[in-house]
């Protein structure tokens, strides 16, 4: 009796279920689901805003006094710059505007992640330095994508699915000129760095090197090692810094991670 049509079927009914489990393995890591949350943002911006009054940039990777910093999508308007970090997340989701660590919740399982806002201040701050607009017409915004639930009360510009949209749309004073608009999106394309998977390694590489406290590293503004340092008072007492080794001559102060 031949068996081979027999393991012919077997070997690729096999084939597509491993096929199959790849795909989920790969969907659930982190990386690949920030991706997607990414390029779903991409797609409703897209087709929710109007392209001649909203330009959208994404994934622009800039320079910042200790490397370079992120940002997943810009959106230039006449009403205003939104610098919108994405989080494609399930479950609960914890936070307050001042935590310095949010809470996510799956069945039993918890998990703390950056406070997003935190995270897209820096992200803001960079946008603001490279266009050279007043502080009060650039917004930050965090879109969670997803199938989340807010279990604390958030702010408005904390949003979840298409609440992002409405809330770049609630804004209706108009700050710049179209010919402004032109010259912010202008100065930010030729300001940020060629998109491509070695600024992105690059980028990945800072970090890591932000995050390691066993890391050498120099004051981008005097030269002197930088140091560990700790929070004393307000909010963020206890959390810890790198902070210039000259203070108090050279008071400059980065974020670990």
């Amino acid at each position: 009796m031949d068996l081979s049509p027999v393991l012919v079927q077997g070997l690729a009914t096999w084939w597509w279920i491993a096929l199959v489990a790849l795909f989920i393995g790969l969907v659930r890591l982190p990386v690949v689901k920030g991706y997607f949350g990414e390029l779903l943002v991409r797609l409703t911006a897209r087709l929710s805003l109007d392209r001649e009054t909203y330009r959208q940039v994404h994934n622009v990777t800039l320079r910042t006094r200790d490397g370079t910093t992120q940002v997943d999508h810009v959106i230039v308007s006449p009403f205003g710059v939104f610098v919108i970090e994405t989080k494609n997340m399930g479950g609960w989701i914890f936070g307050g505007e001042k935590e310095p660590q949010w809470t996510q919740k799956i069945f039993r399982k918890t998990f703390r992640f950056q406070n997003p806002l935190r995270q897209n201040y820096k992200h803001v701050k960079a946008v603001e330095e490279i266009l050279g607009v007043p502080s009060d017409t650039i917004h930050s915004v965090v879109a969670f994508m997803g199938d989340s639930r807010f279990k604390t009360p958030m702010p408005p510009n904390v949003t979840k699915g298409l609440g992002y949209i409405r809330h770049i749309k609630s804004f209706q004073e108009r700050v710049f000129s179209e010919e402004q608009v032109r010259g912010l999106v202008s100065d930010l394309e030729s300001g940020r760095m060629r998109p491509s998977l070695e600024t992105h390694r690059n980028h990945v590489s800072n970090l890591k090197m932000r995050a390691d406290p066993t890391a050498e590293r120099s004051c981008p503004a005097c030269g002197s090692p930088m140091v560990i340092r700790n929070v004393r008072r307000g909010a963020r007492a206890g959390q810890q810094f790198w902070g210039c080794s000259g203070y108090p001559k050279c008071r400059v102060s980065q974020e670990i991670g």
